[in-house]
């Protein structure tokens, strides 16, 4: 058989999915409006808001690979929920932070407790008896729940003060405590015939691979995370306007979640990837150069949806290989560290070379970061039908 025993996607297990995947990640998407912040709130230069940032996601990132394997056994929800008490009480403290110091202890704290939802959150993923669906409903709803909070934390800061976009994510934290509750806590088992047939055995990734994740991480979530200053200082956009293009193209993107399933199908892992991975380098170069608002919103569309049809086919394809849940962990955890090196990288670019010359690094570094990730896609593509789930329509 093709199918594969697992926590059924129901309305209550996808909510959870939602709520994990997106807090765990929430640090590094609402990071554009968190750098604002930084800079204006302590009078940072792009460099020193980008060290603050880097904080808070290298904490993330080291947590998450540390616990990648802790997170391929039963225990996701317990695991879960500490580090939403954690992160929480990192974003408190962040909130009342009066000084640079107090604020990056603040960062490492939250940015530790984000490490453990992400880790249990993503390696959830792959106890589900359909990981390409619970991929993409979990990408669609994670995107637009960030959506909503890229616009919301600005409107917080703006409105009621400096710093209490950082009490919105707390809030956040305590919502999501009693959603988490229905995360798949086993692995997926392929086959019904029994349990030495039923028998899975963690993944663990090369380290060509994580290298080339937290590459290629670094390259896109560094430039997104100056994508909002860069839309204000060279398309002469208000920080409103520029926070709801990003947040707009963030909710159209959600095509490239359901279009990267089908276009692998039809076309072939291989190739599809290939093309939304050449299509994101250019949007991402033409983002950043670009002084035009009008082609600044096309690029951030397009290349939001190339990097969710990418994002939904690596874990899908990670998922397949390892029911275990620990290779979509630990490529979660790799590409949480390329997002924290991403920020001090870009901002020391920026500073030094000008966006011309980052434009033409970060095109050529997509190119290069996704090689090893178009294999393992392969690979993904090309494992035993007993590692598959039954098929079921796309979300």
């Amino acid at each position: 058989m093709n199918a594969r025993s697992g926590s059924a996607l129901t309305f209550a297990v996808g909510v959870a999915l939602v709520a994990g995947v997106t807090l765990g990640n929430g640090g590094a998407n609402v990071m554009p409006v968190f750098v604002d912040d930084f800079a204006s709130r302590f009078a940072l230069s792009d460099s020193g808001a980008g060290l603050v940032a880097a904080t808070q996601l290298m904490a993330t990132a080291v947590v998450t690979l540390l616990l990648a394997r802790r997170a391929a056994r039963p225990g996701r929800v317990r695991m879960t929920r500490l580090g939403l008490a954690l992160a929480g009480a990192g974003f408190l403290a962040a909130t009342a932070a009066t000084d640079v110091v107090t604020l990056i202890l603040a960062n490492l704290v939250l940015g530790a407790g984000l490490g453990a939802v992400y880790a249990a959150a993503t390696a959830a993923l792959a106890a589900t008896d359909d990981a390409d669906r619970a991929c993409t409903v979990t990408v669609c709803g994670t995107v637009g729940v960030t959506a909503l909070l890229i616009m919301a934390v600005p409107a917080a800061d703006h409105g009621l003060g400096e710093g209490t976009g950082f009490l919105l994510m707390a809030l956040c934290c305590l919502l999501a405590w009693p959603l988490v509750r229905r995360l798949p806590d086993g692995p997926a088992r392929p086959g019904t015939g029994g349990a030495e047939q039923g028998e899975t055995l963690p993944v663990k990734p090369s380290a060509v691979l994580l290298a080339g994740t937290a590459f290629l991480w670094a390259v896109t979530q560094g430039a997104w995370s100056y994508a909002s200053v860069l839309g204000r200082q060279h398309t002469g956009l208000s920080h409103s306007a520029v926070s709801a293009v990003l947040a707009v193209s963030g909710v159209v993107a959600l095509v490239g979640a359901v279009l990267g399933p089908v276009a692998a199908r039809r076309f072939g892992r291989m190739p599809s990837m290939a093309a939304f991975v050449s299509a994101q380098a250019l949007a991402m170069a033409l983002l950043i150069f670009t002084r035009d608002p009008v082609l600044f919103v096309v690029a951030a569309v397009l290349w939001q949806t190339c990097q969710l049809a990418v994002l939904v086919q690596m874990l899908a394809a990670a998922a397949l290989l390892d029911p275990t849940g620990r290779l979509v962990a630990s490529l979660s955890g790799a590409g949480a560290l390329g997002t924290g090196i991403g920020p001090l990288a870009v901002g020391a670019v920026l500073d030094g070379a000008g966006a011309g010359v980052l434009s033409l690094v970060l095109a050529l570094g997509t190119f290069a970061a996704s090689l090893p990730l178009l294999r393992m896609t392969v690979s993904g593509a090309k494992a035993p039908d007993e590692h598959r789930p039954a098929p079921s329509p796309v979300v």
